[in-house]
C-alpha cells in the first residue's frame, strides 16, 4: 500500500478523540487505509454486516480493539449507539473510525449525535506527493483514483483509463446519487455531469446550465449540492476584498479529479489533452486540487478562494492560511515570463498577500518560500515549509 500523507493526522486525531470520521469519495482508498490502521471492520451498506454488528455490539464496545464502520451513513441508528458507548467511558480515545462517501449525510448524523466526540478528516484520491516519481506524470491525465490507471504508469494503464472513470460515473448516476437523495433520473444526471465538465474552471451560471437541461436555476443548484457532497465538484468562492473595484462574486466550478473530467470530455491521452482549447483550465483545476489537498493532508487549515475584478485582475487561488494570505497563479507553460510574475505581484498587492507563487511546468524553480516561480516539485517543497 502506498503511504498516505494524511496518516499521521489520522493517528493524532485518534489519540485525541473517541471517534474520527474519514470522509472522501468512493474508491479513493478509505477502506484500505482504515484497515491498515487495524480494527474490527464492518461494511454498513451490507445488511449481513449490520446484523453482525448488532449481535457483536456489546462485545465490541467492551473490547480494546478499534471498531471501523464503513459507509456509516447507510445505517443512521449506529450513531446513537456510538454516542452511548463513548459517553459510558469518555476517557477512552480512538475507539471508533467512521468512513463515509457522502459528506452532507454523514456530517448531519455526526453533528446531531456525536458533537464534541468526533473529529472529521477528508481523504482525497492519490496526490502528487504520494506517488513515486515514475507515476506522477500520469496523474494530471488519469486522476488520482487508485484503480483508475494512475498506478500503472507509462502506457500500461490505457485499458483502465478512461474506461474505469466512465464506469465509475455511470454507477454514481444510476445507483449511488439516487440512493443518496438526488431526485434526477440517471439520464439527466449524466447530461448534468457532462455540462458541468464543459464549464470546468468557469464562473458558475446556474441559469445558463438550467436552460440546457430544461430545469430552473434553483433545481440545478440543488443538484450541484449533491455532486459537491459526493466529492465530485468544488465550488471555489470569490474572495471579497475592499479594494474600490467591482469584484466577481459568483463561485468558480472545478472537477476535483482531473481523470473524471477528462473521461467526461473524451480525452484518452496526453496528446489529445494538449490539443483541447480548455487544456489550461484543466491544468489550473488540477494544480488547485493538489495544493488544497496537500495542505489538508499536512494538517494545515486553509480557506480557498479565487479573486477576479471586473476590469481583468485575477488570481486563480487565494488561500487564507492562519495569519497569512497566499496568492497563487497557475499557467500552462514551460517558460513563464518575468511579466507573468510581475502581473501576479500587482494583483497580490491588492489583497495584501504574504506569499506569491506562479506555478507552471518550468523545468527550474526559482525564488524562496514567500515569492517563487516554480514547477510542481518546487511548489510541493514550499507547501511543506512551515
Amino acid at each position: 500500500m502506498l503511504a498516505r500523507l494524511i496518516l499521521p493526522v489520522i493517528r493524532r486525531r485518534l489519540g485525541r478523540f473517541p471517534a474520527v470520521a474519514l470522509f472522501g469519495p468512493r474508491q479513493c482508498g478509505k477502506t484500505t487505509l482504515a484497515r491498515a490502521l487495524g480494527g474490527a471492520y464492518y461494511d454498513l451498506e451490507q445488511a449481513p454486516e449490520r446484523l453482525r454488528l448488532d449481535l457483536e455490539w456489546a462485545m465490541r464496545v467492551a473490547a480494546d480493539e478499534r471498531v471501523i464502520l464503513d459507509e456509516a451513513q447507510a445505517w443512521p441508528e449506529v450513531f446513537a449507539r456510538v454516542r452511548g458507548a463513548i459517553d459510558a467511558d469518555r476517557k477512552r480515545n480512538g475507539r471508533f473510525l467512521l468512513l463515509g462517501s457522502v459528506a452532507p449525510a454523514l456530517a448531519a448524523h455526526a453533528s446531531e449525535s456525536l458533537a464534541g466526540r468526533l473529529s472529521t478528516i477528508e481523504l482525497t484520491p492519490l496526490r502528487w506527493t504520494e506517488l513515486p516519481a515514475t507515476q506522477r506524470k500520469q496523474l494530471w491525465l488519469r486522476g488520482g483514483y487508485p484503480d483508475g490507471g494512475v498506478l500503472d504508469g507509462g502506457t500500461l494503464g490505457r485499458e483502465d483509463f478512461p474506461q474505469w472513470q466512465v464506469d465509475y460515473l455511470a454507477l454514481l448516476a444510476q445507483r449511488d446519487l439516487p440512493m443518496w437523495g438526488l431526485p434526477a433520473k440517471p439520464q439527466v444526471t449524466d447530461r448534468l455531469l457532462r455540462l458541468v465538465a464543459a464549464v470546468h474552471g468557469q464562473v458558475w451560471n446556474a441559469s445558463r446550465l438550467g436552460q440546457s437541461l430544461g430545469l430552473s436555476y434553483q433545481t440545478v443548484n440543488s443538484y450541484l449540492d449533491y455532486l459537491e457532497g459526493a466529492y465530485l465538484i468544488r465550488r471555489l468562492p470569490s474572495y471579497h476584498a475592499n479594494i474600490g473595484k467591482r469584484i466577481v462574486r459568483s463561485p468558480k466550478i472545478y472537477w476535483r479529479d482531473s481523470g473524471l473530467l477528462h473521461a467526461l470530455l473524451n480525452v484518452p491521452s496526453e496528446q489529445t489533452l494538449l490539443l483541447q482549447p480548455w487544456v489550461g483550465a484543466s491544468w489550473e483545476g488540477y494544480v488547485i486540487e493538489q495544493i488544497i489537498g496537500e495542505l489538508a493532508a499536512r494538517g494545515r487549515r486553509a480557506e480557498p478562494y479565487f479573486f477576479r475584478t471586473s476590469d481583468g485582475h485575477e488570481i486563480d487561488l487565494v488561500l487564507d492560511v492562519g495569519a497569512e494570505r497566499w496568492a497563487i497563479e497557475v499557467k500552462l507553460t514551460a517558460s513563464p515570463s518575468p511579466a507573468d510574475m510581475a502581473k501576479l505581484e500587482r494583483t497580490a498587492d491588492m489583497i495584501g498577500a504574504t506569499r506569491r507563487y506562479l506555478v507552471s511546468q518550468t523545468p527550474r524553480s526559482s525564488g524562496d518560500t514567500l515569492r517563487a516561480s516554480c514547477n510542481m516539485t518546487g511548489l510541493m517543497e514550499r507547501l511543506a515549509h512551515d
